[in-house]
């Protein structure tokens, strides 16, 4: 009944374990995989580019970045086209203004009839013609008096109505072109119309064409 007193001792009572250290035993014995197997998963689904892939990349990239480049070289190039191009409508519209300042009369405004002949034939000895009269420029006396004067007259190199050289026009040239031209009930046949037609060239192949009309008013026409 009393065991200890007699050299005997209490064998201790097993205990069945608890849940949670059943738990962390099968975790102990679990197999552990090596850290290279764990992350070789990782490895495969964040690789990067392959070769063809870049090489397409880089195909993509250089086509876009050529036709990019072609537009601005070309945008570049032509940059001072529009400053040459006012520079010859300045020139057209110049030349326009002064033919078109000028009489348009049956006779030669040097005639002595020139401002009351109502036909060539009331001149009193030059009736007006196409074309400057003989000794006639733009420059020298006798100078240009009559719109159909500047018929067939050119220059290269713009100059003034003194033939001084304008600075830095020297690579320009102008011509014009004076011709008779219906315009609403005026025929072309009746000379009382004509069209003036100034042409500009210019550097970097510039061309500009201007038109304007010049009628004959009373007491010249006989409309």
């Amino acid at each position: 009944m009393f065991p200890e007193r007699f050299g005997h001792q209490r064998r201790p009572r097993h205990r069945a374990p608890s849940p949670a250290a059943c738990e962390m035993l099968v975790r102990a014995r679990s197999p552990v995989l090596p850290p290279t197997r764990r992350r070789r998963g990782k490895r495969q689904r964040a690789r990067g580019l392959s070769l063809i892939e870049l090489v397409i990349f880089i195909v993509v990239v250089s086509a876009a970045l050529a036709g990019v480049l072609t537009v601005f070289i070309t945008a570049t190039a032509s940059s001072a086209d529009p400053m040459l191009r006012r520079q010859a409508l300045a020139i057209a519209e110049s030349v326009l203004e002064e033919v078109l300042l000028m009489p348009f009369t049956l006779c030669d405004p040097d005639d002595a009839n020139a401002e009351s002949a109502a036909s060539s034939a009331g001149c009193a000895s030059l009736a007006e013609g196409t074309g400057p009269e003989p000794g006639e420029t733009r420059f020298t006396t006798p100078q240009f008096d009559n719109v159909n004067d500047y018929q067939g007259y050119s220059m290269t190199g713009i100059v003034d109505i003194t033939n001084s050289a304008v600075t830095g026009l020297a690579g320009y040239s102008a011509s014009v072109v004076v011709a008779p031209a219906a315009l609403g009930s005026i025929g072309a046949g009746s000379g009382d119309a004509l069209r003036i037609t100034v042409s500009v060239t210019g550097p970097g192949a510039t061309n500009v064409s201007l038109d304007g009309y010049r009628t004959r008013y009373a007491p010249n026409a006989t409309l």
